[in-house]
């Protein structure tokens, strides 16, 4: 770890930090407050670097196609009279998230299973690529921008693209060389709510591959489905609350080996970059 005791955590005079976790406990409102405080941090969202830099442009094709359907837009597309391209935010990542879609019935607005793949996959790829440009992102806060601290404010999907039991990891190197991986550990409670939000808006995710393979064969078993028959929003809640019990080991391990943990209800109790401070300081050795 950069930062091997309190001490020296709190005498940094550059602190830097990773926050993981699942969805929802945290992560962006922490590296947005970070964002605003007095002393200056450099909030780096890996979501948005993949939704921006690596899948803008498979994004906005897909607006296109669908554009292209219209004849008046597709007139209006063919003479480049109007441009189109997604609006993502860092609070807002709703382009990406769309794009990714959810496998099932074309009926129902789902996607064929191989198309799904493709775009999962194409997310892989890209979110592997933006955790790696962390590093870069560091430097150009420091020279560019003169931001003396840095937050990476990953996306859920972080332990599925990396091997926490390896050593030898290339990306969770590269990080730790440069960052304090921070867990955002969440209680039995936080995960039943996050599955009842869920359940009330299902959403697009990136899921491991073989994970997702053999869920996608065991939902359609169990109800006697053919791919096309499947509800894309069925399948992803039935899917979730399994994708969150799998990936809890994966986030374990990244912090015992390569971090360290805070709890979500110390999380909620942070209001400023004093108490941020505070609660990794405690969760450091001595």
């Amino acid at each position: 770890m950069i930062y091997s005791n309190r001490a020296e955590w709190l005498g940094a005079s550059q602190k830097r930090v990773l926050l993981f976790g699942m969805s929802g406990l945290g992560k962006t409102y922490l590296a947005s407050m970070l964002r605003a405080s007095a002393s200056g941090w450099f909030h780096y969202s890996v979501d948005y670097r993949i939704g921006t830099r690596y899948m803008g442009e498979y994004i906005a094709d897909n607006f296109k196609r669908e554009a292209m359907k219209n004849p008046f837009l597709r007139e209006l597309l063919l003479s480049d009279s109007v441009y189109i391209a997604s609006n993502i935010t860092f609070d807002n990542l709703a382009p990406l998230s769309t794009y990714l879609g959810k496998p099932g019935s074309p009926a129902k607005g789902g996607l064929p299973f191989d198309d799904y793949m493709l775009r999962q996959n194409q997310h892989r790829a890209a979110e592997k690529s933006a955790l790696l440009d962390t590093e870069h992102f560091i430097a150009r806060a420091r020279e560019i921008y003169q931001i003396p601290h840095f937050v990476c404010d990953s996306g859920g999907s972080i332990c599925e693209v990396v091997n926490p039991e390896d050593p030898a990891d290339p990306i969770l190197n590269a990080l730790s060389r440069n960052l304090l991986m921070v867990w955002i550990e969440g209680s039995d409670a936080h995960t039943g709510e996050l599955v009842r939000r869920f359940d009330r808006a299902p959403k697009p995710m990136y899921y491991q591959p073989q994970f997702l393979e053999r869920k996608w064969v065991e939902y359609r078993v169990e109800r006697g489905l053919k791919e096309d028959e499947v509800n894309p929003d069925d399948f992803v809640r039935w899917t979730y609350a399994q994708a969150l019990a799998h990936r809890q080991p994966r986030y374990a391990a990244m912090a015992e080996n390569w971090g360290i943990k805070v709890r979500a209800e110390d999380v909620a109790l942070v209001r400023d970059e004093k108490d941020f401070t505070s609660l990794i300081a405690g969760a450091l050795p001595a």
